[in-house]
């Protein structure tokens, strides 16, 4: 991906650089790997229905205990490490860490820093050729299955993350050079992690299919739900700042919206992506911009709140949602706890528009709790109705008796 000193850029895209981190090669077979479970020499976070991932994308340990203020539990990617100071500064601030698997990241494999083991950035995209002579066809899905198998092989206990580029949710990117408009690659590349993640930037695209249309994100969330089945976790990259666009740039309340559509779409781990490439090059770009900043460490700390509701089933068809504003699209996740019901609410456009909930089985629901907004919307005949501001968040908690 990105060092912390530079990045490439493409036309037609926010394409980041790959992270090159221990090259790795060799199984072929897929047999024997257990998915079901994971032995950790020590208990998991991700085991833990309070725990929910709150990640930064490659990013200095030195700035960790300012990421731990805003929310943030968890480094994706150490740059050319991991070392010893790093994985050291890490568990200091009691951040978790996902790494690439080299001799010193297996030093530390009994120790719980480390979370899971990843592979090489976006290896969906077209590979730089050696010498700066262009750019070869992406990795093949075969070549990151093999290095599963090796990670697994040396430490069966951490699940392994890969994380793919934008043409997870856009067909026609560039990127992928001569598998452009080929999704069908993607059912081959999941079988090669455990944890598998996305990035697509709308709010700053430079391409005009994509440029605003922070749906993509959701809609890259949806498809890799489907393609990496109920044994793999999903989880998606969310844009902070204008990355390498001259001028656009996601506003914190998009950045909030961006997060919560994923939420509901069904990703279950978030990764910030904090870089600035222009007009200069800011490694820890929000932790820069105080609104931003605000808008994010409210978000995370939300999350982290409710972590526990959000880890638990989805309740599929209990509440009907519909925005009144042809223009808008309003989406909902509906989950249960200690006998509460709660909706989790967002606008996937920038029209406003009042939306309806109709609630089944509700007969004894008189009143739903705005949590966070200090206020609470009647339940009549079933149904609630609330005003979305464009990219709107509303989550609701539903009693009985209430």
């Amino acid at each position: 991906m990105i060092s912390e000193r530079n990045a490439s850029s493409r036309r037609g895209s926010n394409r980041r650089t790959i992270l090159k981190g221990g090259a790795i090669a060799g199984l072929s077979a897929m047999v024997g790997i257990d998915r079901s479970a994971h032995a950790f020499a020590v208990p998991s976070p991700l085991d833990q229905p309070d725990f929910f991932p709150i990640c930064v994308w490659l990013q200095s340990p030195r700035n960790a205990e300012a990421y731990k203020k805003a929310g943030i539990n968890t480094y994706v990617g150490l740059w050319r490490g991991p070392n010893e100071e790093q994985l050291a500064e890490l568990e200091k601030a009691g951040m978790y860490a996902i790494c690439h698997q080299n001799a010193t990241g297996l030093k530390w494999k009994d120790k719980p820093t480390i979370l899971a083991w990843m592979h090489d950035d976006e290896p969906d995209n077209a590979q730089a050729r050696p010498g700066g002579k262009g750019y070869g066809p992406p990795v093949l899905p075969s070549v990151v299955q093999e290095g599963y198998a090796k990670i697994k092989e040396k430490d069966p206990s951490r699940p392994v993350f890969l994380n793919l580029g934008q043409g997870v949710a856009y067909d026609n990117y560039i990127g992928r050079g001569v598998r452009r408009n080929k999704p069908e690659d993607y059912p081959e590349y999941v079988k090669g992690a455990d944890i598998v993640s996305f990035d697509i930037y709308p709010a700053c695209h430079d391409n005009e299919e994509v440029a605003g249309k922070l749906w993509f994100v959701a809609d890259g969330v949806a498809r890799l739900k489907k393609w990496a089945g109920p044994v793999r976790k999903v989880w998606n990259c969310i844009e902070t700042t204008q990355i390498s666009h001259k001028s656009n740039k996601a506003t914190p309340l998009q950045v909030r919206a961006e997060v919560w559509m994923s939420l509901v779409r069904g990703s279950q781990g978030i990764v910030y992506f904090a870089h600035q490439f222009v007009p200069n090059f800011v490694e820890a770009g929000f932790l820069r911009v105080p609104d931003m900043l605000e808008e994010i460490t409210r978000t995370n700390l939300q999350i982290r709140k409710l972590a526990k509701v959000l880890k638990s089933p989805t309740i599929e068809g209990r509440v009907e949602v519909k925005a009144e504003n042809p223009a808008a699209v309003v989406e909902c996740m509906v989950k249960e706890d200690a006998g509460a019901l709660y909706v989790f609410a967002v606008n996937l456009r920038g029209e406003k528009s009042q939306a309806t909930f109709r609630i089944s089985k509700s007969e004894q629901f008189e009143e739903a709790s705005v949590i966070d907004e200090n206020r609470s919307v009647r339940i009549v005949d079933g149904t609630i109705s609330d005003s979305f501001d464009p990219w709107g968040v509303h989550h609701y908690r539903i009693e009985k008796g209430s």
